[in-house]
């Protein structure tokens, strides 16, 4: 257990002074400050002139500036944005090591491979979570500067219940981009794995089988999909914990029983 815990420390100590944290923290508020924008422009009305068309066209998309409106955007904000984002993190901290030269020492330290890796994904789940934490400290500030109506406690707690179940949901499917991480060597594959899943799920969604495709579930539960929401059953979460399982083993494997040339 003590390894295991300064196998995280070490990870931590790694992202202290690292930029590329705070880049992924302003990219993923893009969310909450678009959202609070359009509520601006909404509340302004046509007083706001050219943007009346703006106005027009987040009615027509059932935007309202309340509440319901603001989670709705964060959420659906976690389920595409996060892909992106949460595999972008999840890409640099499996493959700097090879980037940096560094992947040979790990491999040297008297702590367990797959304690080095535990740390890894523990680091990558709680970056995610701060990123999404983060966001929702956001939203809270720009409803209060916009007086955003207060919204009822029942319908706040099912809100918030929906955000973080999104959340989880999109972080787990980001395991198995640690292994192409692992497998190539470098950020390059996990990044094209992860626009492939982008790809495939807007388009797999689209033709109704998003469903039983992993990287579609958390969109659709998000209800980017509007009512393909419906069609999401107990096999679809089962398939999407299957291959975060799955690639969380794979992971392991590679880097416990592979040849380390690099």
């Amino acid at each position: 257990m003590k390894q295991q815990i300064r196998a995280l420390q070490a990870e931590l100590i790694k992202i202290k002074y690292s930029k590329i944290i705070w880049a992924t923290f302003i990219a993923f508020a893009l969310a909450p400050i678009m959202g609070a924008v359009c509520f601006f422009i909404i509340q302004g009305g046509e007083a706001l002139g050219k943007t009346g068309a703006l106005v027009a066209k987040a009615k027509a998309m059932n935007f309202e500036a309340n509440w319901e409106s603001y989670f709705d955007i964060l959420t659906q904000a976690v389920s595409v944005g996060g892909i992106l984002v949460f595999g972008f993190v999840a890409s640099w901290i499996f493959g700097r090591e090879y980037s940096d030269g560094t992947a040979k020492d790990l491999l040297s330290l008297p702590t367990s491979r797959t304690q080095i890796l535990n740390a890894k994904f523990s680091l990558f789940v709680l970056w995610c979570f701060l990123l999404v934490l983060s966001n929702l400290l956001l939203a809270f500030v720009f409803g209060a500067l916009l007086q955003l109506p207060p919204p009822g406690s029942g319908w706040l707690l099912q809100s918030l219940g929906d955000y973080f179940f999104t959340t989880v949901l999109t972080i787990i499917i980001g395991f198995p981009i640690a292994f192409f991480a692992l497998w190539s060597k470098g950020y390059l594959a996990p990044l094209g794995f992860v626009a492939l899943t982008l790809v495939f799920a807007q388009v797999i969604a689209a033709t109704g089988y998003g469903s039983y495709f992993p990287w579609s579930v958390p969109a659709l539960y998000s209800g980017v999909g509007g009512e393909y929401k419906i069609l999401l059953d107990n096999y679809s979460y089962g398939i999407l914990v299957l291959t975060s399982i799955a690639g969380y083993i794979a992971t392991v494997m590679y880097w416990n029983y592979a040849d380390q040339t690099k």
